[in-house]
């Protein structure tokens, strides 16, 4: 970064104004014209000094935007991603669930299936056991006869 300093010693001048010892000996107005352009120079340069550092600080502030800019793009994007990703698992979870449901009501279907099964088994041995007595006993009593 330039300096005011650096701008004196790029023109061969100090950073204050030195004047000659002829110059105290000069008139009032010529003393007053050439500080004041000693002045005007010192303004100038403090001037291009403030334009410099201007627009150093403008180039970062468009870097600076432009990284905003390409960080919210990305945002965006991950935003775009994420809610996509958000309804693809609410739809899974939501067919996974029914799965769970279903699953369950099949379960317990084919628990009540078993049970009613064995019911079904009991009364046919138990029935079959019935008959087989009564046969028996039928059988008994016609060889009794």
């Amino acid at each position: 970064m330039k300096t005011l300093r650096d701008a004196f010693k790029r023109q061969g001048e100090k950073l204050h104004c030195s004047f000659p010892v002829q110059f105290f000996k000069r008139s009032y107005v010529v003393r007053n014209f050439e500080k004041f352009d000693c002045w005007i120079l010192i303004f100038s340069l403090c001037l291009e000094e403030m334009k410099l550092r201007r627009t150093e600080l403008q180039a970062e502030i468009e870097s600076q935007e432009e990284e905003k800019n390409h960080l919210q793009r990305e945002i965006e994007k991950l935003s775009y991603k994420l809610t996509r990703l958000n309804d693809s698992l609410t739809k899974k979870i939501a067919v996974r669930n029914e799965y769970d449901r279903t699953i369950t009501d099949t379960e317990t279907a084919y628990v009540k299936i078993l049970e009613s099964s064995q019911l079904l088994l009991n009364m046919i041995k138990r029935e079959a056991t019935n008959l087989d007595q009564t046969l028996v006993k039928a059988n008994m009593d016609k060889q009794q006869c």
